[in-house]
Order: structure tokens, then C-alpha cells, then sequence
């Protein structure tokens, strides 16, 4: 197929003991035999917390370790139902000592009722948790099912968000209607300084 980076996620697989991990691990050492091997970035659900099913995946060694925090931490509870920020922080800050060369990688959306200090407090934690790379996108409702959009921002609040980010130290930020969580992986891997 001639792939030169590839994005390897799933649904949670909370049936699992290792919430999956095995099956990540595998795949990254699969996608690493072809010739040339492409780069690999992981998007993983946070494991419930358990730190050997992280381990089991950051072993394997993805150029990429992401996951999601979605939101700010007040819309957690409708957002992220089960979830936890405080878990989910605990796994990018143990990924990255587990194999601190590793770049880590999360991103979140707007437009769910959100104010821009808790948007900027997000950022600063995500900071402070070593994530190296931030992408930041509109949410649209995927179905009648889901939430409704709060509101629709402007390109300017993506670019302002995108400049306080960078002011915090990410080595990358992906901020715009359109970004998704994998959005142009392989380049801000790169931009990164990556690969």
C-alpha cells in the first residue's frame, strides 16, 4: 500500500482486562515488519487507568502516544461519561516517563459550552502532564443522539488558542474548525521535531 504513517485506534474495549492494550502492541510490532515501516501514531482510550496495559503499548514503541482529553473538566460528566481528566492527564504524564523520548499527543474540542479560561487551564495542564503536541477542534454533533453544538467559533479563536499554546511550550499545536485528533498526524509529528 505504500503507507509512510499510519494511525492505529479503536473503540474501548472495556470488555478486556488490558482495555486492549495487547491488541495495540501487536498491531504497532505488525505495522513495524513491513518494509520500509511506516511512522505510527497510537490513539488509545485511557486503560481505566491501569498502568501495565500503558506499559504493554508504549513498550511496542509508537512515534506517537495520543490521547484525548475532549474537554474541559466542568463537561466532563456529560462529555465523557466514565471518564476522568485527572486519569486521563495521570496516562500522558506516565507514558512520557515510561519513554521519555516518546512524543505525546491530545487534543480536545470547542463549541461544547466551554469558557476561554478553562480552555486556556486545559492547555496549561495538558502542559504540565509533558504533552508535546495539542490539537484543538470544532465538535459537531455526530447524531440526534449527542449533544448540540453550544456554538460554532471563529477561525480567530482557534488562532488565539493556537498562540497560547505555543507560548506554553508545545512543540506543536493543530488548532482549527477543522482539526480532528489525527489530523495531518505525520506533519505534526515532523513539526514536532520528530521522526
Amino acid at each position: 500500500m505504500g503507507l509512510q504513517f499510519v494511525v492505529l485506534t479503536s473503540v474501548d474495549r472495556d470488555d478486556l482486562p488490558d482495555g486492549g492494550a495487547a491488541h495495540f502492541a501487536a498491531t504497532i510490532r505488525e505495522v513495524r515488519s513491513l518494509a520500509p515501516p511506516p511512522g505510527i501514531e497510537v490513539l488509545t482510550p485511557d486503560f481505566r487507568g491501569n498502568r501495565e496495559a500503558l506499559a504493554v503499548v508504549v513498550e511496542a514503541a509508537p512515534d506517537v502516544f495520543n490521547h484525548n482529553v475532549e474537554t474541559v473538566p466542568r463537561l466532563y460528566a456529560q462529555v465523557r461519561r466514565g471518564a476522568r481528566l485527572d486519569r486521563s492527564l495521570g496516562l500522558l504524564r506516565e507514558a512520557k516517563r515510561l519513554s521519555p523520548a516518546l512524543t505525546t499527543k491530545s487534543g480536545f474540542m470547542l463549541g461544547l459550552g466551554e469558557r476561554e479560561p478553562e480552555v486556556l487551564d486545559l492547555l496549561e495542564k495538558l502542559r504540565e502532564a509533558s504533552v508535546d503536541i495539542v490539537t484543538i477542534g470544532q465538535y459537531l454533533q455526530p447524531s440526534s443522539e449527542n449533544l448540540p453544538v453550544a456554538a460554532y467559533l471563529p477561525p480567530e479563536v482557534f488562532d488565539r488558542y493556537r498562540e497560547a499554546g505555543e507560548a506554553l511550550g508545545f512543540r506543536h499545536v493543530f488548532s482549527g474548525p477543522f482539526v480532528r485528533s489525527s489530523y495531518r498526524a505525520e506533519e505534526a509529528l515532523l513539526a514536532a521535531g520528530g521522526a
